[in-house]
Order: C-alpha cells, then structure tokens, then sequence
C-alpha cells in the first residue's frame, strides 16, 4: 500500500481477485477472465494494472487448488482463511482523493465486493467515500471560484463536474442510511 493507506494498482488487481474467489471458486482460467473482464472495463486495457500473477496468490497461499495444480491444468481455485483476511484488509483500504483510473476501479471493487464485510465496516466505508466525494467537490469549488471570471469554457465544465459530485454525494449518504437500516 501507499503511506496514505491506499492500494496500489497491483493491490486492487489483488483485490479484485480475492473478491471474485470470495464469491465463488472457479477455475485459474476463469479467474484470470474475470479479473481481466472487469478491469479493462473500468480502465481499459493495461498492463500496468493487468500484472498480478494468479500463482503468486496461491504461493503467498491466499488461494488454492483444490483439485490439480494451478495454470497447467487449469485447476479449480478457493480463496483460503489468509486470502478472506487479506480481502478484508484490501477492502478497508482507503481511496484516493484525486478522481484516477485508479480510484475509479479502487470504488468499483468497493461497492463489488462491499458485501463481503461485517456490517459496521460497510457503514465505514460509505463513510469514506462520502469524505472523499466531499473533498474532492471542495476541491473543483475552489478551482471554479478561483477562475470565474476567466474568459473560455472551464468554469462550465467545472460547474458540470461540480453537479455530478453533488448529486454522488446524494446518492452516497442515501447509500448509508440504507446500510444502517
């Protein structure tokens, strides 16, 4: 992780892959399509992001075989104890505050495999994305006041962002009040 606490593109391909072995075991070849699947959606295709290796899960023993070996067979693959307590690490991670490709697939992973922790954690995490979604809006207000009066389309461009974060931050405090109940 990042001194901030935050995952690096190599941790959230981790924890896409332990949130998808969470959910249900499947095969290497499986595994290796889904995690793929997933995040050239999000970010589109990249290596930098694509570089987990399935075997180094199963060698740090976070996933396992249950029947054959791994890559060569294409074995059937369980997430293990150590790999549940490294998801929820992953998962209690925090996002960074500036909007990346990043962070955009970090959030998604969030709300994918939310789920998968104890209720109070869940309640946490929305807590901190709606910390990050108002930091973040406090960021472009500043910039958009800031430009006001300069000639061009940022500050409309801005005032568009400035909506969508707005009504996010909606959306994200309706999202916790619903964990709560």
């Amino acid at each position: 992780m990042f001194a901030d606490n935050t995952l690096t593109p190599k941790e959230a391909v981790r924890l896409c892959a332990l949130g998808t072995m969470a959910l249900r075991p499947m095969t290497y070849a499986g595994l290796a399509n889904s995690i793929r699947h997933f995040i050239s959606r999000i970010t589109g295709p990249s290596l930098d992001v694509m570089g987990v290796s399935i075997e180094l899960l199963i060698y740090e023993g976070l996933i396992e075989a249950v029947n054959g070996e791994g890559m060569s067979d294409d074995a059937e693959l369980v997430i293990t104890d150590k790999g549940r307590a490294e998801l929820t690490s992953l998962l209690k991670a925090n996002v960074r505050p500036a909007a990346t490709e990043i962070s955009k697939l970090v959030v998604a992973l969030k709300f994918r495999f939310l789920h998968l922790l104890e209720s109070a954690d869940r309640i946490d995490q929305a807590e901190l994305l709606i910390e990050m979604t108002e930091n973040e809006l406090a960021r472009l207000d500043d910039l958009c006041a800031h430009h006001t009066n300069n000639e061009g389309y940022l500050v409309v461009w801005l005032q568009h962002d400035i909506e969508l974060l707005e009504s996010r931050l909606d959306w994200l405090k309706e999202f916790q009040a619903s964990l709560a109940t």
